[in-house]
């Protein structure tokens, strides 16, 4: 028997390469016996199709098996989901403003900077250049800096983690590492490409052999999106979990949730941050169903972080819309949640989602007339305030103050007493212990327009003025931070309210200095609105600009010139 013919095709495919070159060495024999002359033309016919039949059907057997034994039973990488109990992200331990700046153009510090985030001085000035490409106002630069150094770093520990059996494929790793490393993203982006199309490659040429495949370049777009996500880019982000999610073979339904779960996230992130409403829409539907996917008697911790999730989605864009169809599915979302999330079984996350649902609900509250949503938004808070103690977690603690200051507020401004707004200016006078202006500078001017809304209703039901001296002082305080420059909405409310505290004050004065100061506050604010296409304020402002026109003139027997009104022709 010729050895080689058996030898060459079992090298190559195993089991079957052997069986067709056994056959074939058959076929050979048969025809050299010279048995065909003696048959009909229909019995050598007959002959030959069973020939060809039996050897066929023995070498795809062989290679069948060989192909199973092969590829059969190898999994890909586990992947975890993603929660966001909590919208804000604050780490006190990040470098200050003024650190970044100045080491934007000192190499030295520049160094010392990349030394204490743990990353190359290299990468940081990439991170510089993302902040800049993306236009990342002076207020979040901190924060984001820190996001996109933890993605960074989080990145590279992944693609070394990264395994395959391809040379080509752990070299493409190694390059996307060092790119990584030096902050090089395009250049990781592309061995990051050129490594996930080598798997797909392979899985085309061998099907049967793809599902090993297939999971290794998912998990290599999963960290495309990764990529994506520490350059801010959410859409890109979503894309990619999206398309690693669509990669993975059937049996995979865990990872294949976690990618959802990702996606998901990714246009939470775009919407909430970008304001993009059309990515809430989507982050939505795929929350809903993730739920179909994730039932609660399954993984009942895991469905109630998707409900979490689903509520902080509705709720963000229930308060950019006139209805409230939506802030009551948030309601109905965070309510499931606390189902499962108890404050006995995981304390901390009952408490962000219980501090969601004082949010949602005090929007709606906010929306009505009566009282009810008010009243359960406050005693949603008192329950947060149990565990985010101010030992424990202080700007958490401080926040929740926040929160509850702001639904006091609105219910004593629904109420003839007082009870109510000295207690919400007790709540932000305690949340201003930990938001100070050199630890969080935004949420502390945001604490300080709050604190002067509530003494400035306050002052209107005295009949001193130190309450509204107060107010004009704290909303002054807060136009230090909210300048027009960096947040000019956030100006605009402070402007709006500073003015309504001078107008009080003015009322009660015999001369016009705070008069005419409080009508060019108003002017200034409403100037803004209408320049950001706020119309449905042009009438209130309007109105209250009239009257304190009207004012001066009656006080100045009509010698002063009624001044031009802002954002009217």
């Amino acid at each position: 028997m010729d050895v080689g013919i058996v030898k060459v095709p079992a090298q190559v495919f195993g089991i079957g390469g052997a069986a067709l070159g056994v056959f074939l060495i058959l076929y050979r024999d048969i025809i050299q016996k010279k048995i065909f002359p003696g048959l009909t033309r229909q019995q050598a016919y007959r002959l030959l199709t069973l020939i060809v039949v039996l050897v066929w059907s023995v070498a795809l057997a062989g290679i069948v098996a060989w192909v199973w034994g092969t590829g059969h039973g190898r999994d890909g990488p586990a992947v975890t989901a993603t929660d966001h109990s909590t919208i804000a992200i604050t780490n006190n331990n990040g470098p200050t403003l003024e650190q970044i700046k100045e080491a934007a153009g000192n190499g030295e510090k520049m160094a010392k900077l990349g030394e204490r985030l743990g990353v190359t001085d290299t990468a940081l000035s990439v991170f510089f250049h993302i902040l800049n490409e993306e236009k990342v106002p002076d207020e979040k630069l901190a924060e984001t800096l820190m996001t996109i150094a933890e993605r960074h770093k989080a990145l590279l520990a992944q693609v070394r983690d990264l395994q395959s059996d391809d040379p080509e494929v752990r070299a493409l790793r190694e390059q996307a590492t060092a790119a990584i490393t030096a902050g090089r993203y395009d250049d990781a982006e592309a061995a990051l490409a050129r490594a996930e199309s080598l798997p797909l490659e392979a899985a085309h040429r061998l099907q049967a052999a793809a599902d090993r495949q297939l999971s290794g370049a998912a998990a290599i777009r999963a960290e495309r999106g990764q990529l994506a996500l520490t350059r801010l880019r959410y859409r890109d982000a979503a894309g990619h979990f999206a398309a690693a999610a669509a990669t993975l073979p059937p049996g995979h339904d865990d990872q294949r949730l976690a990618y959802l779960d990702r996606e998901a996230d990714s246009l939470y992130r775009q919407g909430d941050e970008v304001g993009d409403n059309p990515a809430l829409l989507a982050a939505i539907d795929r929350y809903r169903a993730i739920l179909i996917l994730r039932p609660r008697e399954r993984v009942p911790l895991d469905w109630a972080m998707t409900q979490n999730n689903l509520g902080a989605a509705l709720e963000t864009l229930g308060e950019r819309e006139s209805g409230t169809a939506r802030l009551d599915e948030a309601v109905a979302a965070y309510r499931a949640a606390l189902l499962e999330r108890t404050r006995e079984r995981v304390p901390l996350d009952w408490a962000a989602t219980q501090n969601n649902l004082g949010n949602a609900l005090r929007v709606l509250g906010e929306r009505e007339s009566g009282t009810a949503r008010l009243d359960e938004a406050v005693a949603a808070y008192r329950e947060v305030l149990l565990e985010y103690t101010r030992e424990r977690v202080p700007l958490d603690w401080a926040m929740t103050q926040n929160n509850l200051g702001n639904a006091l507020v609105r219910l004593g401004e629904r109420e003839s007493g007082t009870a109510r707004l000295d207690e919400a200016v007790a709540a932000y006078r305690a949340a201003l212990l930990e938001r100070t202006r050199e630890r969080v500078p935004l949420d502390w001017a945001a604490t300080q327009n709050n604190l002067g809304t509530a003494l400035e209703t306050l002052g209107e039901r005295e009949s001193g003025t130190a309450r509204l001296d107060e107010a004009v002082a704290a909303c002054r305080a807060a136009l230090l931070e909210r300048t027009r420059e960096r947040v000019p909405l956030d100006w605009a409310m402070t402007q709006n309210n500073l003015g309504d505290a001078l107008r009080v004050l003015g009322e009660r004065e015999s001369g016009t200095a705070r008069l005419e100061d409080a009508l060019q506050a108003i002017q200034a604010a409403w100037k803004i609105y209408a320049d950001a296409g706020y119309d449905r304020y042009r009438a209130d402002f309007e109105d209250r600009i009239r009257g304190l026109e009207k004012a001066i003139a009656d006080r100045t027997g009509g010698r002063s010139q009624p001044q031009e009104r802002a954002g009217t022709p």
